[in-house]
């Protein structure tokens, strides 16, 4: 008979313990009942400054976290417990709703700290903790900007939450004031020289900082909130997020009779164990050896020590202290700290680069002998900090100065120099010796794998970018071939071509390959000859002369193949805007030749079961009707989305359709590694989805934000900012140059997401070659996108207005205009779809 685990809270640590339970629970031996206070399940709380802008709450979930499936696990969700009777062994919920145990794990986390300031309770002060707090934030700022067309505000608290607020301030379109009490910001993580560059760093971000001084008094004025500083600064503010720190949430426990700690947090022995022997308590509420730690880390590894003891039975498993640690990018400016950042071992030694020009602050602690490294401290730029943190405790390579100096580079040091017992992942405590043992001993030949298999690089992410290097050192060669005529990579074969200026495929393959080609090198160097035509001179048109037999089935009839052997045609309604009069001709169109329509996610009307030689009929009625080829079939820009924008939305502050419109003229047709999409949202309430392209621009009331590297698909990724508040100008000239970069030096069949994470330095670097212009080459970008838009025509009316395109589009070749005997179509829904034999339809209207 199994037994009853009751898990009280439902974050990121309970997640966790869940996931280590059922894991270690083969013989299903444990029944876990998880008893949430939140209406929804586990999220990431870490990134949940990345909710602002998508205001997409399912974004943030965490995998599985609704444990669909599983008959072991129970939900419950918006119901707290109110009380624990530990001698029946039962929780009661809010609701009146009784559970009994057998063990019980507290979970509670821990909850905002507001200091005791007057007026703290006022309308339009908030805490910085849930996703419903935001949603209360940005519903005030809406409203302050709906009566004075800008919001005020301010964040109390410049520690890592608190900086992590003011950048959610930011993304709302804000210019908010952090104040903290100490005389710098993040005291906890960055010692006076590093705290007086972040200030300068963040001050150039329209963040205004108040540092020394603390709010005495918060009292209404005339409908808004006047903030009032120790140092008698007065700021007129909308709204004020106290993000000051946090207490862990032990009330539940206090109330139980469990012993607590001095300072708070439920008392646990190494193992996690309470007063009680049946309770445990892991994450943000426990207290070991009288510590709470308020990082995510810490709370997994208390979550599989206790996992260990209920569903193994291994008693051993004990708490072995927490790695403080900690990289972060907190309005964009990159900030670390690791091992004894202040230097409190007795004899430790300080070494020190400044470099204000620069902007960055770098710092490591050694022993007295200068030999050993104890911890460090980088600001601004933290490249180094994946390769110094596991090194802790280890004897340096070299000379300390000259690992941190400018010609040094941490990252020099290489990962051959960490010991096996090294820590490259923090968040799931995975060492160098159990990466390699899973590169050597079991086959994990690629990051995927080795993510899979070790965990590693699957919390924050930041030691993503040790992977690659540690299977090299393996001995790893991951190859870069193309395929097995070319030993080139496709971005090797780009370069080829745009120095060699080789048009063709076979003269191609002759130079620089071997063989006759095959299915997978011939639509790719296709698509680079396309991509670059109007710079070599290569034909213009992909069924131009030898480019034709190189294109596969879509591109080769310039439409999407579908299941019954008919196409369908996709003309482009640019920014989703389009007349009635267009509006029209597509639904005359679609009831002269009997197709199927539908309105796509895309924003434009797809038009279902054209056979190949009705394909250039219905190509002419939509040309002579103003329409073009919407590129539906190609690796190609599709489509840039848009909301209604400032045009007719009251919320609005730019014209995302005429935005969007501009860009999908500009780069409609443009061949890429794989398909393009975009889409622009007229504010941050973000309509267009835009942050789930692969170039996403949300409006500000400065200008626009603009996002890049996201999708949707199979593993949907968020977009990362990589340039706000720029003009149109500016704007269009970023994303030629992003664009262009991307097409450059991307894989075969790499969508821009995966392309961001594999690309070396990744964001940063993206943003030093396309705003920094750190590699010279933007102009050179702006230009190939000149000459494409330039260059442009219409695919379709290229086929139109050459006789010898047109004789492709028949079903017979030897009997033109024959109708295809094998294709035949059902009604259904009022439509005509294709009749396919073993595949049930859904019927009815919903409404039985």
């Amino acid at each position: 008979m199994s037994r009853t685990l009751v898990v009280v809270g439902n974050g990121m640590v309970s997640h966790r313990l869940v996931e280590a339970v059922r894991a270690e629970d083969v013989h299903g031996a444990w029944r876990i009942v998880v008893l949430a206070e939140e209406p929804r399940p586990a999220y990431d709380r870490v990134g949940l400054s990345s909710y602002v802008g998508e205001w997409d709450a399912t974004a943030l979930e965490l995998s599985g976290s609704g444990y669909d499936g599983d008959g072991h696990v129970e939900l419950r969700l918006g119901d707290a417990v109110a009380r624990i009777d530990r001698e029946a062994k039962v929780v009661t919920t809010e609701a009146g709703f009784e559970q009994s145990y057998d063990a019980l794990v507290l979970a509670t986390g821990s909850y905002p700290f507001v200091p005791p300031v007057p007026g703290r309770d006022l309308p339009g002060c908030f805490v910085y903790r849930t996703i419903e707090d935001l949603d209360a934030i940005r519903a005030a700022a809406e409203q302050a900007r709906s009566h004075r067309g800008r919001a005020a505000g301010a964040v109390v608290g410049g520690g890592l939450l608190g900086l992590e607020a003011a950048k959610a301030l930011r993304d709302m379109g804000m210019s908010p004031h952090v104040i903290e009490m100490a005389p710098r910001l993040m005291p906890i993580q960055v010692d006076e020289g590093g705290g007086a560059l972040l200030k300068r760093l963040v001050e150039g971000l329209d963040v205004t900082v108040h540092t020394g001084t603390s709010t005495s008094e918060i009292v209404e004025d005339r409908g808004r909130l006047l903030a009032k500083l120790g140092n008698g600064t007065e700021l007129d503010l909308d709204l004020l997020v106290f993000s000051a720190g946090i207490r862990p949430r032990d009330q539940l426990a206090r109330d139980a009779g469990l012993d607590v700690g001095e300072r708070g947090g439920v008392v646990v022995d190494d193992r996690c164990r309470t007063s009680d022997p049946s309770v445990y308590a892991v994450g943000e509420v426990a207290a070991v050896e009288g510590t709470c730690y308020g990082l995510v880390a810490p709370g997994y590894t208390m979550a599989e020590i206790v996992a260990a003891q209920l569903a193994a039975g291994n008693d051993a498993a004990t708490f072995p202290g927490a790695d403080l640690s900690t990289k972060l990018k907190l309005l964009g400016v990159d900030v670390a700290s690791f091992g004894d950042a202040h230097a409190t071992t007795e004899g430790s030694l300080e070494v020190v680069v400044n470099d204000a020009v620069a902007g960055t602050y770098k710092k490591l602690v050694v022993s007295d002998d200068t030999k050993t490294l104890l911890g460090g401290i980088l600001v601004g730029d933290a490249s180094e900090y994946n390769t110094l943190r596991p090194m802790v405790g280890s004897e340096l390579p070299g000379d300390p100065a000259s690992i941190i100096g400018p010609a040094g580079g941490g990252g020099g040091i290489g990962v051959d120099a960490l010991p096996d017992e090294a820590q490259i992942c923090s968040c799931n405590n995975v060492t160098k010796g159990q990466i390699t043992a899973a590169i050597t001993e079991q086959s994990c030949d690629t990051v995927p794998k080795l993510k899979a298999c070790t965990s590693a690089g699957t919390g924050c992410g930041s030691c993503v970018t040790m992977l690659p290097k540690l299977l090299t050192s393996c001995g790893v060669e991951v190859s870069k071939s193309l395929c097995e005529h070319f030993t080139q990579s496709r971005a090797e074969l780009f370069e080829i071509i745009a120095a060699t200026r080789v048009t063709t495929f076979s003269e191609l393959i002759a130079k620089h390959g071997k063989g006759s080609g095959c299915a997978i090198c011939k639509p790719a160097v296709a698509s680079i000859l396309a991509s670059m035509a109007p710079v070599i001179g290569a034909d213009r048109h992909i069924l131009d002369g030898e480019q034709a037999g190189l294109q596969d089935t879509n591109d080769h009839f310039l439409a999407n193949m579908q299941k019954n052997g008919t196409y369908s045609v996709v003309p482009r309604v640019p920014g989703g805007e389009i007349t009635p009069e267009k509006l029209i001709v597509l639904g005359e169109v679609a009831r002269e030749f009997g197709l199927y329509t539908k309105i796509t996610g895309g924003q434009r009307i797809d038009l279902f079961g054209a056979t190949v030689d009705q394909l250039p009929h219905i190509w002419q009625r939509l040309v002579d009707a103003g329409f073009e080829s919407g590129h539906a079939y190609g690796k190609a820009l599709r489509t840039v989305k848009s909301c209604v924008g400032s045009t007719w939305c009251r919320y609005g502050v730019q014209d995302s359709v005429g935005m969007a419109v501009a860009l999908e003229l500009r780069y409609r047709g443009l061949r890429s590694s794989h398909k393009l999409k975009s889409a622009v949202s007229g504010c941050a309430r973000e309509c267009a989805e835009a942050r789930g392209k692969d170039f996403g621009i949300i409006a500000t009331d400065k200008g626009w934000n603009l996002y890049v590297c996201g999708n949707g698909g199979m593993t949907p990724r968020h977009a990362d900012l990589l340039a706000s508040d720029v003009d149109d100008e500016t704007l269009i000239k970023l994303i030629d140059r992003f664009l262009m970069f991307y097409i450059r030096t991307a894989d075969r069949l790499q969508r821009t997401a995966s392309w961001l994470e594999e690309l070396e330095g990744g964001l940063d670097h993206l943003r030093e070659v396309i705003v920094d212009d750190k590699l010279g080459i933007c102009a050179e970008l702006e230009e190939a996108m000149a000459a494409h838009v330039a260059n442009y025509a219409d695919e379709w009316k290229g086929v139109l207005d050459d006789p010898d395109k047109l004789a492709r589009f028949t079903s017979f070749v030897n009997a033109p205009g024959t109708p295809d005997p094998t294709i035949s179509f059902r009604e259904e829904r009022e439509q005509k779809v294709p009749v396919l034999l073993g595949i049930p339809a859904v019927t009815g209207d919903g409404r039985s």
